[in-house]
């Protein structure tokens, strides 16, 4: 596609019928459908040694890592890149916000569908219990690995919730009540897991670990926790990436496309520095600079006041327009 056609408005405003003849362009590669673990696996993601060491003492200790830092400096982003290096499986997300509750990330139990069920003359009770992440995170293991559960800022949850997790992390087991209360004969029940077809099967209500899961707790500082739940956390704090780290961020998200990058590069450079002076002052997050330089590459002028200020627009009120 010729630069002329790249600036063509795809959406003109104007009413009238779409011009076929100018495709859609494709996304950037981190708005496409979710990848694959081979394609997580070639997914760039920079970071510092010193956190590289820090990350790896959680592992070694097998301990939550606590990961703070600014809006779109990598939090999640860290715990996908884990599970892809080490082979740990797809990753279990539980994103938490002020109705989570510890129950639902264990498991969830349908009394309503099990109560019709029984009425029909059947009692299946294990086909009604679903597995939660943290549950299903206790419960299976992948390719003879532990999985990797990603608790997603954890600091938006109820005040107790923090506290609540203390014993699971601690232990790595806990009770279905539901199962627990079963005659002998039905000690030991399969349930569901979350993210796929399979089957655990849960003894005397209990699921417990066979080997800790690997736990990586996000925040974004909007509270403090629990002084007993944080000496169970290794913690990490991921800084700012300067402009050196900026420029690598780019160049590994637009791997595919470096030529056309390195034509363009001084005008890249030119919107990392507007980014960094703009994140300065109101706080910016990595992934609109990503956005600003495929727009970019799109032939869209993102340096226009009115796209800087869409595109490049700060997170925190009182920055300057």
């Amino acid at each position: 596609m010729n630069s002329g056609r790249l600036q063509e408005r795809l959406f003109r405003g104007g009413g009238g019928t779409y011009d076929d003849s100018v495709p859609l362009p494709q996304p950037p590669p981190w708005r496409r459908p979710r990848l694959d673990d081979e394609a997580l696996q070639q997914r760039p993601y920079l970071i510092g040694e010193k956190q590289v060491e820090v990350v790896n003492a959680a592992l070694r200790l097998r301990r939550p890592l606590l990961v703070t830092g600014d809006p779109g400096t990598g939090k999640s982003s860290l715990a996908h890149a884990v599970a892809a290096e080490l082979g740990l499986g797809p990753v279990l997300v539980w994103p938490v916000n002020t109705r989570a509750t510890l129950t639902d990330a264990l498991y969830r139990y349908d009394a309503i569908g099990r109560l019709r069920e029984r009425q029909d003359g059947t009692d299946d009770i294990g086909s009604f219990v679903r597995l939660g992440p943290l549950g299903t995170a206790l419960a299976t293991q992948h390719e003879r690995r532990p999985r990797l559960l990603l608790i997603d800022e954890l600091d938006k949850s109820d005040l107790d919730l923090p506290n609540d997790l203390l014993f699971v992390l601690e232990e790595g087991e806990f009770t279905i009540p539901e199962l627990a209360r079963l005659p002998a004969e039905q000690a030991e029940v399969a349930v569901h897991v979350q993210g796929s077809q399979e089957k655990v099967r849960v003894r005397q209500g209990t699921v417990r670990c066979q080997d800790f899961p690997f736990v990586v707790i996000t925040s974004n500082g909007e509270r403090e926790f629990p002084a007993a739940f944080l000496r169970r956390c290794i913690r990490l704090e991921l800084p700012r990436p300067g402009r050196a780290q900026l420029e690598g961020i780019v160049r590994a998200h637009f791997a595919e496309d470096l030529d056309q990058l390195e034509a363009q590069w001084a005008r890249v450079q030119d919107l990392i520095q507007v980014f960094a002076d703009r994140r300065n002052l109101g706080g910016l997050a990595t992934d609109q600079l990503l956005h600003a330089v495929h727009l970019l590459q799109q032939g869209v002028q993102p340096e226009a006041e009115h796209l800087r200020e869409a595109v490049l627009r700060e997170l925190r009120s009182g920055g300057a327009r």
